[in-house]
């Protein structure tokens, strides 16, 4: 069982940064590919960014690319989201979640393949 926690999220102006955390306890995460989804009140949730089991393969959402970036630290068994130039549409709770990887090339763009979720972190962005 993979237990993941979130950390990082908070109070951020337009155009300011945060760092998101996604730490793993109990089991390596070097086994599974990790995306990150947020979801607003009253929105669907969405995939914001993915990452390879390697990390050396990675998508991000269009409404984020180029001002958020994921990346992992697979000996420090933790994954981030750096988010930059925020907007207040970017206010959403923020999701990690693992999946499985057959190999280390692997992201996943939908939920359903994903096993394992954080609780969330709040994310709130102030015009």
């Amino acid at each position: 069982q993979v237990q993941l926690v979130e950390s990082g999220g908070g109070l951020a102006q337009t155009g300011g940064s945060l760092r998101l955390s996604c730490a793993a306890a109990g089991h390596t995460l070097y086994p599974y590919s990790v995306a990150w989804f947020r979801q607003a009140p009253g929105k669907e949730r969405e995939l914001v960014a993915a990452i390879s089991r390697s990390g050396g393969d990675t998508s991000h959402a269009g409404s984020v690319k180029g001002r958020f970036t994921i990346s992992r630290d697979n000996a420090k068994n933790t994954v981030y989201l750096i988010m930059n130039q925020l907007k207040p549409e970017d206010t959403a709770v923020y999701y990690c979640a693992a999946a499985p990887s057959p190999n280390t090339g692997t992201y996943y763009w939908n939920a359903e393949n994903y096993d394992y979720w954080g609780q969330g972190t709040q994310v709130t962005v102030t015009a």
